[in-house]
């Protein structure tokens, strides 16, 4: 197992560019644990990621079928329905990273709600063809996904 320690700075004009670091990182490597502290002084909340290897650098010189593109609502309009299903995921998103302590992105980003908005998965599988969904996503907040898609 390896550790990463990221910077999160909550200023407003480093948030993107560190969350899409965070995002990055976290599509790529198999998280077996998340640590968070928010740094009051300096503003910026600490993460510690326990990970192991990538499977895609333990597999360096094997050939591997091209990765299946997983759908991702790009700037797709969203009907009345899909404002009500992504107004309700942000709501959840909200309290779920207020529980435990994490930023709201951690859970998911803005992209990979409104692609759950547009996709509306029905069994946790089909969350598997949203990008951003990996098993660890599924396995923590796959279940209350769907309830909220059934529920809205």
């Amino acid at each position: 197992m390896q550790i990463k320690v990221l910077k999160i700075r909550i200023a407003e004009k480093f948030l993107h560019d560190d969350q899409r670091m965070i995002d990055d990182f976290l599509e790529h490597h198999d998280i077996v644990k998340v640590e968070t502290a928010f740094v009051q002084e300096d503003q910026f909340w600490s993460v510690v990621l326990y990970f192991n290897e990538a499977k895609s650098l333990l597999n360096k010189n094997s050939v591997k079928d091209p990765k299946a593109v997983k759908y991702s609502a790009e700037d797709e309009m969203l009907s009345d329905n899909e404002i009500i299903i992504l107004d309700a995921l942000k709501i959840w998103r909200s309290e779920k990273a207020k529980e435990q302590n994490l930023p709201s992105y951690f859970i998911a980003t803005n992209k990979e709600l409104v692609s759950v908005a547009k996709y509306k998965p029905a069994k946790k599988e089909e969350l598997l063809d949203i990008k951003g969904f990996g098993k660890h996503k599924i396995e923590n907040y796959g279940e209350e996904i769907l309830e909220i898609l059934e529920s809205v």
